[in-house]
């Protein structure tokens, strides 16, 4: 139980990593808040029971994310773990035929979403003493990837922002980390609709070293343990959990 009596407020917990976080944080013994835009956060935290609320949210809208923290606050008590997962990738296209509605779109989201979940998250943790803040970013955001220039402009503010926001809170009992998934099997892959897990014919991406695609569990294994007391002494970090594909 590696979050007994932690409270967590996870984004983007309708589907994919998100919902495989609140699926495993409540195991370890986390009350959790379910946060989505797209409704599918009431599905989620239907399935997990008393030990999670859903909240409608939007998290590049400022009076959402209030009302997302305050949810946790209100009902659990306090905030001890927030996981900024929501995300999207946007149209993958060479940088110059972006329109600027893709690009505010994709940072509002990515960029702007974060920094609104760190803002009033953080507000609420030193209430209560301290917390972890685990970010998703991407291997986006390490490597370049061709078409995703806008995603990954977002994902690498994500990591620097985690950097700096790890340095302001050091020493008040706060640590913020960031996860980068590399070629992961959601929603945002479009076989996954009709296949949970990739099947056995499934085209893996080139460049993975370990020649596989990576599953929504093992990326909230990896948030699992920055979000917990065994990593209590790292904060700062981007920790690729991408089968070596940045190494490759």
């Amino acid at each position: 139980m590696r979050l007994a009596n932690k409270v967590a407020v996870i984004t983007g917990a309708g589907s994919g990593m998100g919902k495989a976080m609140a699926q495993l944080f409540v195991r370890e013994g986390a009350r959790v808040v379910c946060a989505d835009r797209s409704g599918k956060e009431k599905e989620t935290a239907a399935e997990l029971g008393d030990a999670a609320i859903a909240s409608h949210a939007d998290v590049a809208i400022s009076d959402d994310v209030r009302r997302m923290i305050n949810a946790a606050v209100q009902t659990f008590g306090r905030l001890d773990v927030l996981c900024n997962n929501a995300g999207f990738g946007g149209p993958v296209m060479p940088l110059s035929e972006h329109t600027e509605d893709n690009f505010d779109n994709v940072i509002a989201v990515n960029l702007k979403g974060v920094f609104l979940g760190m803002k009033y998250g953080i507000e609420a943790m030193l209430q209560s003493g301290g917390g972890s803040i685990v970010n998703t970013a991407s291997a986006a955001a390490l490597v370049g990837w061709k078409g995703h220039g806008v995603y990954a402009a977002a994902k690498g503010g994500v990591i620097q922002m985690t950097k700096c926001a790890a340095l302001d809170y050091a020493e008040r009992g706060i640590r913020v980390n960031a996860i980068c998934p590399g070629t992961t099997w959601t929603g945002l892959v479009k076989a996954s609709a009709t296949h949970s897990v990739p099947p056995p014919d499934a085209r893996v991406p080139p460049g993975t070293p370990m020649n596989r695609w990576g599953l929504p569990t093992e990326l909230a294994a990896a948030a699992l343990f920055l979000a917990s007391d065994e990593s209590s002494f790292i904060t700062g970090v981007a920790l690729p959990v991408d089968g070596g594909y940045v190494t490759g």
